[in-house]
């Protein structure tokens, strides 16, 4: 069920068409109930049984006589109307009329959360809530709207853990909110200065109440005190507490940074050092590659180096999730090509840098950018070479070429070379490598070329090919398609039985997060035919384990995968967090939680990645099913997976959804995919990636992928982080210092984005 949204005032204007007000009961119901942008799940109202539970008061009785509501039938269009008014001891009754219309209906039908409140002068209230009404009555009914929508929920906000039950209850009121259109009443609001509601999402009430506070005190010039006040810090401190308990507290208040750790960890001895030093204070690994061995040692050197540097860092673990990739293919040749830099005229202009060190001795330093790592079996000669020297060889192609040795530095296991090389060459594995000893020009030390990993291997697609996507391997393959595409087309495969099971001809598929589209033209039981859509002008490289996306298909995956299962032990046991992966319903949590129980796992932080459509629209209600457990809760928006899902157009409305929704929630946000990417494989920032960033500074963490330039990047979002939380701190001090008023602070804190309330906690 979607958002239903109502007009404060429209709501009003077609009370005649229900009858006139009594004082037994009172049905209205809007006309004008229309689905919002971004279509978010809400289910969080009760049905009809549970709609007539007791409306108990919390610390006063709720000054309401009635409430109104909206059902809908299976079209999702408005059908009837429930009518209720609250008797004197406060219980909630609901009319005959409402009854009788209830009955007739379908048990599973659900309450939209588009009610009006009246008080007990009916038609006095129908008018102030319409456009001529005064701003303060307004903004009570709202204030009564978001508590009413706290009772109607009270028996799932039970179910929740005592830790997460005060954010729950928020998040109640914050959907009880977007439920309403108040973009007049935001209007009215910022004309006076005294409420931004686009800023209260993590205190709704306590916002709310500040905000009637002030109009009474204005009104009536009393300087009374804001108990609100102390709640919406409290709620700051909540915010806070949840992300300290899922990541760590973290210096300056500024935003977590989160790096991916591939190979490279355990390759250079000095990588995991670099990236801590730099600012990180998180770190991920994806159970999709690599295995136990390899993170036991990733997280081993994590641990001691966050340890000896004493700077705290926690450590992620991705569940692989039911993703769909393509699968593995033929390895290349083991040869290596070494290209200088060239202008147009085909002229060197630089020389191509090349890594020379010892077999075994590791990646080159973090500070050290080279073209090509060649590892060499001939300690007699690296110890003899010097600064200066040129080494010689034949490339695979039997040419003539050499490498001028540039600088010299020490390494782990000895030292290790730079050499330029003013050729293009073919290196494989065996090509010797020799000097010529001064003073002895008949004598020479030689060496070999070893560990030359294979080429990358990949297929390359143009629009209009035809791509064939396998079951099984290309050896086991029955090509049963050949006489229908040709044998010569490019074909991957895919393991996942999901894929060949629910797709159906016609259908849009993308490839490697959206890079290449295609539409599928015919399946088979092991194989899928595709036609490329979009792809780059000269083509695009498709490799093994790059994204299937088909955002139109209804595959019916598994909650969490057999092999989910088993990595739950390992990430339990040396992990700090566990990330969830193509989360989609509630019994995603449901399983995962039982799981969790049963390992008791119940430090371990809970990650619920957001990256389908359904994850994105049960997005509430995926976060009170995890919110009973004790667990740390966060969620990350999986930008890339989510982007193709659900249109490249709406990424911005959506992560700005849900960073409101998890606001509400008091859980923290990790921002991911493909931040600073260019800065991070290239070496140099677009400008759309720095404004990406400072937009992503609202997000408790960021995180960054892997490349050649880490360091960079990471040293780059540190200092853009650390200028955003000063700018915070000075706008902060300035609305401290220039509040003459209650009112001119506010108004203050609405221009600059900043919680009001702060200036009297």
């Amino acid at each position: 069920m979607m958002f239903g949204v109502a007009s404060l005032s429209s709501v009003t204007n077609h009370a005649s068409n229900y009858g006139p007000y009594t004082a037994e009961a009172l049905v209205l119901a809007s006309s004008n109930l229309h689905e919002k942008p971004l279509h978010l799940s809400c289910g969080l109202l009760v049905s009809k049984d549970k709609f007539i539970q007791p409306l108990r008061r919390r610390k006063r009785a709720l000054p309401l006589s009635y409430i109104v509501s909206a059902t809908r039938n299976g079209n999702d269009e408005p059908e009837s109307s429930v009518g209720a008014y609250a008797a004197d001891d406060q219980s909630l009754i609901i009319s005959e009329s409402s009854r009788k219309s209830t009955e007739e209906n379908d048990s599973e039908k659900e309450i939209i959360a588009s009610s009006v409140y009246l008080d007990d002068n009916h038609l006095q209230h129908a008018q102030i809530l319409g456009n001529q009404g005064n701003l303060l009555d307004k903004l009570k009914a709202v204030h009564m709207h978001a508590l009413a929508m706290e009772q109607w929920n009270a028996s799932r906000l039970k179910l929740c853990h005592r830790r997460h039950a005060v954010s729950a209850a928020n998040l109640i009121h914050y959907l009880a909110l977007k439920s309403l259109d108040v973009d007049q009443l935001k209007d009215e609001l910022s004309s006076v200065g005294l409420l931004n509601l686009e800023t209260i999402n993590p205190y709704v009430i306590a916002g709310l109440s500040t905000g009637i506070q002030l109009l009474e005190n204005l009104k009536s010039k009393s300087s009374e005190n804001f108990n609100n006040q102390l709640t919406a810090s409290m709620m700051r401190k909540r915010v806070n507490s949840n992300r300290d308990f899922l990541i760590g507290p973290v210096e300056d208040k500024r935003s977590h940074i989160m790096v991916t750790l591939g190979e490279e960890a355990i390759t250079n001895e000095t990588f995991i050092t670099d990236i801590l030093k730099a600012g990180t204070t998180a770190v991920r690994i994806n159970c999709a590659h690599g295995d136990p061995s390899v993170w036991s040692e990733t997280i081993r050197r994590v641990k001691i180096n966050s340890q000896m540097l004493e700077k705290p860092c926690r450590i992620l673990m991705d569940l692989a999730g039911p993703k769909l990739r393509t699968g593995r293919m033929k390895s290349g040749p083991c040869v290596m090509k070494i290209s200088p830099k060239k202008n147009a005229s085909g002229n060197v202009i630089n020389a191509a840098q090349v890594w020379v060190a010892q077999k075994g001795a590791g990646s080159p330093p973090a500070h050290v950018s080279p073209d090509v790592v060649m590892y060499v079996d001939g300690q007699q000669l690296l110890e003899k070479l010097q600064v200066g020297d040129t080494l010689r060889f034949r490339d695979a192609r039997g040419k003539q070429r050499s490498l001028k040795i540039s600088k010299k530095f020490p390494v782990f296991s000895g030292v290790g070379f730079m050499a330029g090389c003013t050729n293009t060459a073919y290196v494989e594995n065996g090509t010797k490598l020799y000097i010529k000893l001064k003073g002895n020009k008949k004598r020479s030390l030689f060496g070999s070329v070893v560990d030359v990993p294979p080429t990358e291997t990949f297929v390359r697609l143009r629009v209009g090919d035809l791509l064939v996507i396998t079951r099984d391997d290309f050896e086991q393959q029955p090509q049963l398609t050949s006489s229908v595409v040709g044998s010569g087309s490019p074909r991957v495969t895919c393991s996942s039985g999901y894929l060949f099971d629910s797709v159906k001809p016609g259908e849009p598929i993308a490839f490697d997060d959206g890079k290449i589209w295609g539409v599928i033209k015919g399946t088979s039981i092991s194989e899928i035919v595709v036609s490329i859509t979009r792809a780059g002008p000269r083509g695009t490289k498709l490799g093994p384990e790059k994204s299937i996306n088909i955002p139109e298909s209804k595959i019916q995956y598994e909650g969490l995968t057999c092999k989910d299962i088993v990595d739950l032990d390992f990430v339990g046991a040396h992990a700090d967090i566990v990330g969830v992966s193509f989360v989609r319903d509630v019994d995603d949590i449901i399983l995962l939680g039982k799981e969790v129980k049963k390992r008791k796992l119940d430090g371990l932080g809970i990650v619920l990645k957001i990256e389908t459509k359904d994850g994105l629209k049960n997005l509430p209600l995926l976060l009170l099913e995890a919110m009973k457990l004790s667990n740390p809760l966060g969620v990350m928006i999986a930008r890339g997976d989510l982007a193709v899902e659900c249109g490249w157009e709406m990424m911005g409305d959506i992560q700005e959804e849900i960073l409101s929704i998890c606001s509400a929630a008091h859980v923290p946000v990790i921002w991911a995919t493909q931040v600073l990417e260019s800065l991070v494989k290239t070496g140099v920032p677009t400008r759309a990636e720095i404004t990406d960033v400072a937009c992503g500074a609202r997000a408790t963490c960021i995180m960054l992928n892997k490349g050649k330039h880490i360091l960079e990047a990471i040293a780059t979002l540190d200092t853009i982080l650390k200028g955003s939380c000063a700018k915070k701190n000075v706008l902060s001090s300035a609305c401290l210092l220039d509040c003459d008023s209650q009112k001119s602070c506010i108004s203050l804190c609405w221009i600059h984005s900043i919680d009001a309330t702060s200036c009297f906690a």
